[in-house]
């Protein structure tokens, strides 16, 4: 893949074998792994979208965390004119670590606590420490100097040992009581596979979204997705956060109840508009920040 030419389905294979390492990136960029697959999925129509417009690439690889960089920056721009901006601390002063340190803490430390640190801070510790790109490829993914990169990387590192040496005293999200009782519902319905019931409670125009697999629009293509439920037997339902979202939590009977993956519902009144399922990205539930209710 060092040429400057690959047909589409070169670019479709590599887009598939580097997701979860896009997504480990997107979603600590963003500070959520759901956010983080909505930028990968973004980051893999703009490929795409590029490659078919005949654009030559000399180093797919560092071209596609280049466009996942850039679509994790547009990302954080729309959210901020929805959201009040982040106080960011001065970490100029604090020391620095080890270098197998660093890449421990960074591996280890939530994503919330990326977000404390400045994109530029944040996209060098991620490429850095976490996905394990040197300075270089960094600075092209980034587009930034090696002296910004290297500063903005001592500067990361640094906050992120001052944030892992303070107390976790973020509290538990609260469920709005009405979200609760139509979560509760479909849950139990699903428990009981009684899916006639289920597909009762879903609007005409569902959309639903099989991370990693399919998308489903309309009730009579979603009752595809209730017939696969409906012949597995890996999976029970329980009610819980995701990333500080309620979310539906897939658990797996066969292997200890272990969380397997999370579903999130959008409802239109009491009727469910959209299903968004990553029972089948568990590169999102391996660093996702999850908080079950029951159990």
């Amino acid at each position: 893949m060092s040429t400057a030419k690959f047909d589409r389905a070169a670019l479709e294979a590599m887009l598939v074998g580097l997701r979860p390492k896009l997504h480990r990136y997107a979603a600590r960029m963003a500070g959520s792994v759901i956010e983080g697959e909505d930028i990968v999925q973004e980051a893999a129509v703009k490929a795409l979208a590029a490659h078919d417009c005949g654009a030559a690439v000399e180093r797919p690889e560092q071209w596609l965390f280049r466009i996942a960089h850039n679509a994790a920056q547009d990302h954080l721009r729309r959210r901020q004119r929805e959201r009040s901006h982040l106080t960011e601390a001065d970490m100029t002063g604090i020391e620095d670590l080890s270098a197998s340190a660093e890449t421990r803490l960074a591996a280890a430390t939530s994503l919330r606590s990326f977000m404390r640190l400045t994109l530029a801070q944040r996209s060098a510790v991620i490429l850095v420490d976490v996905l394990g790109l040197s300075l270089h490829e960094t600075c092209a993914v980034t587009g930034a100097t090696l002296a910004a990169t290297k500063a903005a990387l001592h500067r990361g590192r640094a906050e992120l040992k001052a944030l892992a040496a303070a107390p976790d005293d973020v509290p538990l999200p609260k469920l709005d009581p009405d979200e609760e009782r139509r979560l509760r519902r479909y849950i139990d319905l699903f428990n009981a596979r009684d899916f006639d019931a289920v597909r009762a409670l879903i609007a005409e125009d569902i959309q639903v979204d099989v991370v990693n697999r399919t998308r489903l629009s309309g009730k009579k293509e979603a009752s595809t997705y209730f017939g696969n439920y409906d012949r597995l037997s890996d999976w029970a339902l329980s009610l819980g956060f995701v990333d500080g979202r309620p979310a539906i939590l897939i658990h797996n009977p066969q292997a200890d109840n272990a969380v397997r993956g999370f579903v999130l519902v959008d409802w239109r009144g009491d009727d469910v508009a959209a299903i968004r399922d990553f029972r089948h990205a568990p590169y999102c539930v391996l660093d996702a920040d999850i908080h079950a209710i029951d159990g």
